[in-house]
């Protein structure tokens, strides 16, 4: 399984713009998409809401992706 470490320098990123920000998408449409069809998890739970805010701390994965989300030192 692909790590990506990624810096979160605000409160927190929606989940379909962290999936942007970390290029596993091209668009925020192809985001919504794979968001609805229940093929990202968050924190080991699939996450269907497109705007779900993701904090530092989180994991989130994308078939054989994790993204963890980490506070900006």
């Amino acid at each position: 399984m692909q790590t990506i470490d990624f810096e979160l320098d605000r409160e927190y990123v929606e989940l379909k713009q962290l999936l942007k920000l970390t290029d596993l998408v091209s668009s925020g449409g192809e985001a919504k998409m794979i968001i609805g069809e229940g093929q990202v998890r968050v924190d080991g739970e699939v996450e269907l809401r497109k705007a779900c805010k993701i904090r530092a701390g989180q994991q989130v994965a994308l078939g054989e992706v994790r993204i963890r989300v980490l506070a900006a030192t």
